[in-house]
């Protein structure tokens, strides 16, 4: 057996030539990570994030262009929000931590704001862990990390993650900070975004647990994170605690549950290349080559949903209809065996979900009778 770090240069390697020559790798983050755990078993976006495709030119060429994101306007008024928030070495943001989750803590009149400046993604995660453990060693100050570099295994790749602050009180605990411009309307915000921000620091969290695993002892990295959000329709900061312990073990659950990239890379054909600059018809054959677990939560979470969606339906699969649906139907796998087992001509009659389409048929039968007389 090699050793590792072959095994890893080989890995590496295998990789940069899945995204095709000179193409520089995209980097999986927090929200691509999350919404990767929220689906383990698809092994095609678990190819395609660890080699570092950009799924987005790839839809595209694919003739199947993703239709969610960020506008610019959006992403332009996120980076103004949260450049206020940090203004003043962080007065504000350090405030808002203070008062909604360590009010026991002396008030945070001033804090270390320690320059991360690094070269390359492994500099930087080293540099983030080297002032984390500072900051540990010497408790009874605040802290502030401003852009972080976390590093997380995912199904044996690294993940380099950056969010937008880490926090460390004066008790030695740190916290997760997230920073969106979504609006907090009378103190409350869209669940649907709040809930996608929980999942995304969650991972932050994990992140954040492997860094606090290698000092001894090791600090308490706190489950309640700071989402800091625009007050209704101003740029003033307004701030919740967050609890995020049941989305860090869902996704620790779903991470653990990933194959690993180098099994998955393993299994393709020798030459594959996921490159958009590839002829459709080849690229069409390398993307099909990595077998996809479709859902309809897909499309708001994935740039190949409505490519994976419409092989889906060509296929008649009823992951279409959606993963409840596919549980209760059990080892019908296609919509044509459903419809088949509902007709009486094909299925196990003592199979519950056989049992339950037949006796679906004859109410409907019975029903269209009645409505006829």
């Amino acid at each position: 057996m090699p050793p590792p770090r072959t095994r890893g240069t080989a890995l590496r390697q295998r990789l940069a030539e899945l995204r095709g020559p000179d193409v520089p790798a995209k980097a999986l983050d927090a929200r691509a990570l999350a919404a990767l755990a929220a689906n383990p078993g698809c092994a095609r976006r678990a190819i395609l994030d660890g080699a570092g495709v950009n799924k987005a030119a790839l839809a595209s060429a694919l003739g199947a262009p993703s239709a969610f994101g960020q506008s610019q306007f959006a992403l332009t008024r996120g980076n103004a929000f949260e450049a206020r928030v940090k203004a003043d070495g962080g007065a504000e943001l350090l405030r808002l931590v203070h008062e909604k989750l360590d009010r026991a803590a002396e008030p945070p009149a001033e804090a270390r704001v320690p320059d991360l400046t690094a070269t390359g993604p492994q500099g930087r995660t080293a540099r983030t862990a080297l002032e984390l453990r500072e900051a540990t060693e010497h408790p009874g100050a605040w802290t502030l990390l401003d852009h972080p570099m976390l590093a997380l295994d995912v199904a044996g790749s690294p993940a380099f993650l950056e969010p937008d602050a880490v926090v460390v009180h004066p008790d030695g605990s740190w916290t997760v900070v997230e920073i969106k411009s979504f609006p907090l309307l009378d103190g409350s915000a869209d669940p649907a975004k709040v809930g996608a921000a929980a999942r995304q620091a969650a991972v932050y969290v994990l992140a954040l647990e492997e860094v606090a695993k290698q000092l001894d002892p090791a600090p308490r990295v706190r489950h309640r994170i700071l989402l800091v959000c625009p007050r209704d329709f101003s740029n003033l900061p307004a701030a919740s605690a967050v609890d995020v312990r049941k989305q860090r073990a869902v996704t620790a659950r779903q991470l653990a549950r990933l194959t690993r990239i180098e099994d998955i890379a393993d299994e393709l054909p020798e030459g594959t290349c996921f490159s958009p600059e590839l002829p459709a018809d080849e690229l069409t054959s390398a993307v099909e080559s990595v077998p996809a677990t479709y859902a309809p939560e897909c499309l708001s979470a994935c740039e190949l949903a409505f490519h994976c969606r419409g092989r889906s339906r060509e296929a008649g699969a009823v992951t279409t209809l959606g993963r409840p649906a596919r549980a209760e139907l059990g080892g019908l796998e296609t919509v044509e065996d459903v419809l088949a087992a509902a007709r009486g001509e094909a299925g196990d009659p003592s199979d519950p979900a056989v049992a339950a389409l037949r006796r679906a048929a004859a109410l409907r039968a019975e029903a269209l009778e009645a409505a006829c007389r």
